[in-house]
């Protein structure tokens, strides 16, 4: 597993149109709570040397977004997403409001045409890499 294609750049655009960001905290137990993105250079080490934001909102705080970009391995054409098998985001998308969009961050060659799944999947959107929006076509949608 490489690394994850780079959001920093749309986090500062985000901020500097004066939309809030939420941006994930790994709790132990591998589930995520959230916090909103102060700008880079105020963020704190967190657990794994990741970089999260410094006020915890809890884990159901993601239930306010209106747009959810998750990190992914890899995405088929019809919206599985394959993570790194944490079940954190499986755990947090649980938690979102009922048709809240969800993109799957991932390079070009990650997206494949077919995944294997668990009912404890959550479809995603779009696949959204480093040069453009790729629409999917999620399960179970006509």
């Amino acid at each position: 597993m490489g690394p994850e294609p780079q959001t920093g750049a749309l986090i500062d655009w985000l901020l500097a149109t004066d939309r809030e960001v939420l941006l994930p905290i790994l709790y132990a137990d591998n589930d995520l709570g959230w916090g909103i993105a102060p700008g880079a250079a105020d963020l704190v080490p967190g657990r794994l040397g990741l970089s999260e934001p410094p006020t915890d909102l809890g884990s159901d705080a993601i239930a306010t977004a209106d747009l959810v970009i998750c990190p992914a391995v890899a995405v088929a054409r019809d919206g599985v997403r394959l993570g790194r098998g944490g079940g954190s985001y499986d755990r947090a998308l649980g938690r979102i409001r009922p048709g809240t969009p969800v993109w799957a961050a991932v390079y070009d060659a990650e997206i494949v045409d077919a995944l294997p799944s668990d009912a404890h999947d959550h479809p995603v959107d779009a696949a959204l890499t480093p040069t453009r929006l790729i629409p999917l076509q999620r399960s179970g949608d006509d």
